[in-house]
């Protein structure tokens, strides 16, 4: 059997603090200070020097970077196709065989008026739901093969 001490047995009732160690932040380590502080007392210091550190340009000589404008320019321009002189005809002939407005039309379709002018000039680019609209308001067609027979 185990012997025990012959003395009371006593608590040890001080505190005992454990304490994380604090990590060093990396700008903590860049500060002049903690730089001189650890040079004095023989630690490591690092010291990088960036490339192309203080310089006034824009992109490195390993990596030259393209402009918006050059990329513009040398791409071709992609025209987006107009409404066609079938589907403004047929609107505007529509419209008028129904006594409609260009303001009145845009009201029917909710969309705003000028929507229903550019379509009529030509100038619009042709969105499918807008023209569907149209279509079933003016009872017109004014997608597909056949423009501008009735639905």
């Amino acid at each position: 059997m185990p012997s025990r001490s012959a003395g009371a047995p006593t608590q040890d009732w001080e505190p005992v603090v454990l304490r994380k160690q604090a990590k060093q932040k990396s700008q903590d380590l860049r500060d002049p200070k903690a730089v001189n502080q650890a040079m004095r007392t023989g630690a490591p210091v690092q010291t990088v020097r960036k490339a192309e550190a203080g310089s006034n340009k824009k992109a490195s000589a390993s990596a030259p970077a393209v402009s918006a404008r050059k990329l513009d320019e040398a791409a071709e321009a992609a025209a987006l196709g107009r409404v066609g002189a079938e589907v403004r005809q047929a609107i505007q002939k529509a419209r008028l065989e129904k006594k409609m407005s260009q303001a009145e039309l845009a009201k029917q379709i909710c969309e705003r008026s000028q929507v229903v002018q550019e379509y009529e000039s030509g100038k619009a680019v042709p969105n499918q739901a807008v023209l569907a609209k149209m279509e079933r308001v003016l009872g017109v067609k004014l997608r597909g093969k056949i423009v501008g027979g009735a639905l």
